[in-house]
């Protein structure tokens, strides 16, 4: 038994102390006293002036809801949360739910006001007795007072100062309770008393309880349920069911028998809870709070990550974090769980988690950019074989990789460039492997850049001599490439990528406009790539990539986010002269061909990186566009070759053999069941180019004649190297596209200047200044050799 020291005053006169005070502070027409805990050697000064600091109303503080992250058919994708909890009204709680909070913490709630004054006694006396705290004389609305002080807190500072030990805490509490008392009836209270309070496991209002422990709704529970979950508010971790069974069942059946000695209950109804088990641990669900516990994590994070960047959601990422987890949202996504499920097959198919090399998938709409699947070899988490990397997206989010190099892919858009500028689908031009080139001369938005003198490209397939297009396309020629976007120019081809969202996904600054960026410059993400050719399926309109369709706030209200983000940036016949070029490379002959499959037009093209460190496939439909990549992902990055994938050595590997059955197992399964579709047949125009004729400037000055074709509307450029000609030496020889063909309006026209030696050259008496050749800088049509560009040496008729 404690002994009173000196200064110490007795139960009766503590109490006729603080009755007093009330008095004087109006508390006592509320029918109140002070809080137990403190009471004893509290001066009558300082609780006189502790009662007149405090404030007179209770502003209740927001209850920290979780938000929730739907998928696009409305089911659960992750939810987000401080503490999950999920409000309901007094009506949605059972009755015997409410009868058993009451009954085991503060049976005459309906009877007093903010304090017990009975309760009050009956626990100060025993606890005087024993010297320390046996019996607690909080009310419902005093605790509930506390919880409030406690939710309002978002520092551990504030929350040590909202439980602190001290007696100005407990008179505050309690003058908020006075407060409270005046402003909410007491099913209100018990309403929000009962939405507050933690029941344990991660579980917080009676509603999330509910089905955490039972899984069902609140206002289903029954009696020997509601006991349990009453019984643990006083000590959630002591009995919480999950870390004591015995010990939550001792607690429940106190509640159970407190209830049969205030008569809410009968004896048989108390019998038959008594011996109903606790809980079925089979129907407990797992706390799945964060992206970490979603199913699609990866997507998850990635949409938590962009939320962060909105201001809507508060001032700072702090505050915007803190916003997202507490707010009560509902975050509609743009996910499609059976294409997702499509693309994860594939996955499941091709990969296994323990493979060297890495495989991702991104899926997405064309016309509205919605992004419907996202997946990847590696599991998401921090054990062996797994990774928190997110291989599909850009650097600047905190988990993206930043891409891979994307090889010839980049191709497709040398492709759109050259058609906007009226090169035909079907232009032809000679492709030798390897081809020399060094010295040449590449325009870009500043200047122009020079050709390195080692620099000797090859082509990884054979080709017809003077492909089309098409034909380029269809073997993926990369000296055809290499000399189209010459002619193209880089800076229209660089302004395309931009508009379309490519960049370099590790720094976000644009793609380096170098000689080779149409075989691949720079990090580009399977996101960036799947959207921007989904820009080509629908018909030239760039979506920007969208994952979060709508928000909304607790009180269902929306939530401004960046909508739908679309614009034309290619005209609709330039994008139909894409697709054909891309829908030849799936048929027959076509380095793609064996990926086709349905009877809708698909589109695609391969890509290789140098030394095979990464290859792709990307490709589309009408109604989805996707971008698969395989690669090394673990610097310092090495081939592909010989590294596992599919728990299997990789031989050769290439965009169509290894990256393409994940693209087709994908686009398989998402296509399923979607209507049958085309792309729109390109127009005359677009087969045939719309080429503008080019002035005649054989044997003149070469500055002379540039200036000429650039009067003429045709960017133009001086060959390094001089070539046999009948032409005076010095003077030009031809041009390359030759004068008859013409070229495109503001294409780069190349002068080549003659040496002055006629041996093996033709061109005399040529007015056109054609040199007999029927494509621009194609193999000749007959009647001897022409003059033969530096590059085309190892042409057979040179």
């Amino acid at each position: 038994m404690r002994v009173r020291e000196k200064g110490d005053r007795g139960v009766v006169q503590s109490v006729v102390l603080f009755l007093g005070v009330s008095v004087l502070s109006g508390a006592l027409a509320a029918g109140l006293a002070m809080p137990l805990a403190g009471l004893a050697g509290f001066t009558t000064e300082k609780t006189s002036e502790t009662l007149e600091d405090l404030p007179q109303q209770f502003d209740e503080v927001p209850l920290k809801q979780k938000s929730t992250i739907l998928a696009a058919d409305g089911s659960v994708i992750a939810t987000l949360a401080d503490k999950n909890r999920y409000p309901v009204k007094l009506s949605a709680i059972a009755p015997i739910m409410q009868k058993a909070i009451v009954a085991i913490e503060d049976d005459r709630f309906y009877e007093h006001g903010a304090l017990d004054l009975k309760g009050t006694l009956r626990a100060l006396a025993v606890n005087q007795t024993e010297g320390a705290v046996q019996q607690g004389g909080s009310s419902i609305t005093q605790q509930f007072i506390k919880m409030s002080l406690i939710e309002k807190a978002n520092t551990p500072a504030e929350v040590e100062a909202a439980t602190a030990a001290t007696t100005q805490r407990k008179v505050a509490e309690l003058r908020y309770a006075i407060a409270a008392e005046k402003e909410y009836s007491k099913n209100e209270i018990l309403e929000k008393y009962l939405n507050l309070a933690n029941f344990g496991d991660g579980a917080w209002g009676i509603q999330s309880a509910a089905q955490h422990y039972f899984r069902v709704d609140a206002k289903n529970l029954t009696l020997a349920q509601a006991a349990m979950l009453a019984g643990m508010v006083k000590s959630p971790t002591a009995y919480d069911p999950t870390n004591n069974m015995k010990r939550s069942k001792d607690r429940r059946d106190v509640v159970i028998r407190r209830m049969l000695e205030l008569k809410v209950i009968s004896v048989n109804q108390a019998n038959l809870a008594l011996k109903t088990p606790v809980i079925n641990p089979n129907l407990v669900r797992k706390n799945q709070i964060g992206c970490g516990n979603s199913a699609y994590p990866f997507y998850c994070d990635y949409i938590v990550a962009q939320l962060k960047q909105n201001p809507a959601f508060g001032k700072t990422p702090k505050d915007r974090a803190n916003y997202l987890k507490t707010a009560g949202l509902t975050i509609r996504t743009s996910l499609d769980p059976k294409i997702q499920a499509a693309a994860q097959k594939s996955i499941d198919e091709h990969t296994r988690p323990g493979d060297q090399a890495i495989a991702a998938i991104t899926i997405v709409e064309p016309g509205s950019g919605l992004v419907k699947a996202m997946v990847q070899s590696k599991k998401y988490g921090g054990k062996k074989d797994q990774t928190s990397y997110n291989y599909n997206v850009e650097k600047s989010y905190a988990g993206g990789f930043g891409g891979f190099q994307n090889g010839s892919t980049m191709k497709a858009f040398t492709i759109a460039a050259a058609i906007q500028k009226g090169y035909s689908i079907n232009y032809k031009i000679p492709s030798p492997s390897p081809l020399h080139f060094e010295g040449s001369k590449f325009s870009t938005c500043n200047g122009n850049v020079t050709v390195p003198d080692d620099y000797q490209p090859t082509n990884s397939t054979d080709n017809v001599p003077d492909p089309t297009m098409i034909q380029a396309a269809q073997k993926s020629t990369n000296t055809y490439f290499l000399q189209l976007s010459q002619k193209v120019g880089l800076c229209p081809i660089a302004g395309l990528l931009k508009s379309l969202g490519m960049y370099n996904a590790q720094d976000g600054e644009p793609l380096e406009q170098v000689p080779s960026m149409t075989l691949g410059v720079g990090y580009i993400t399977p996101l960036q790539l799947s959207s921007a050719y989904a820009a080509f399926a629908a018909r030239g309109k760039y979506c920007t990539p969208l994952l979060v369709t709508s928000v909304r706030d607790a009180a269902k209200k929306q939530v401004k986010i960046p909508g739908t983000d679309c614009k034309q940036v290619l005209p609709e016949a330039v994008a139909d002269g894409v697709n054909e070029v891309l829908h030849q490379v799936m048929e027959p002959g076509g380095t793609g061909n064996r990926l086709k499959f349905g009877n809708s037009d698909l589109a695609g093209k391969t890509g290789t990186i140098q030394e095979a460190k990464a290859v792709w496939y990307s490709g589309y439909s009408s109604k989805l566009a996707a971008a698969t990549v395989v690669a090394d992902a673990s610097p310092p990055y090495k081939r592909l070759s010989g590294q596992t994938l599919d728990g299997q050595g990789i031989h050769d590997a290439s965009g169509s053999m290894t990256a393409g059955p994940l693209w087709k197992t994908a686009m398989q399964g998402a296509l399923q069941g979607m209507p049958t579709t085309h792309f729109t047949a390109p127009d005359d125009k677009t087969k045939n180019g719309d080429n503008e004729d080019l002035p005649y400037v054989n044997g003149m000055n070469p500055d002379d004649a540039a200036n000429k074709l650039r009067q003429a509307g045709f960017e133009a450029q001086i060959a390094p190297d001089q070539v046999n000609s009948e032409e005076s030496a010095g003077t030009v020889a031809y041009t390359d596209p030759r004068r008859r063909d013409g070229a495109p309006a503001g294409s780069t026209v190349t002068i080549y200047v003659s040496n002055g030696n006629r041996s093996g050259n033709n061109n005399e008496g040529d007015q056109n200044g054609d040199g007999n050749q029927g494509q621009p800088g194609g193999q000749p049509n007959g009647g001897g050799t022409p003059g033969c560009q530096p590059w085309e040496r190892n042409y057979p008729n040179c």
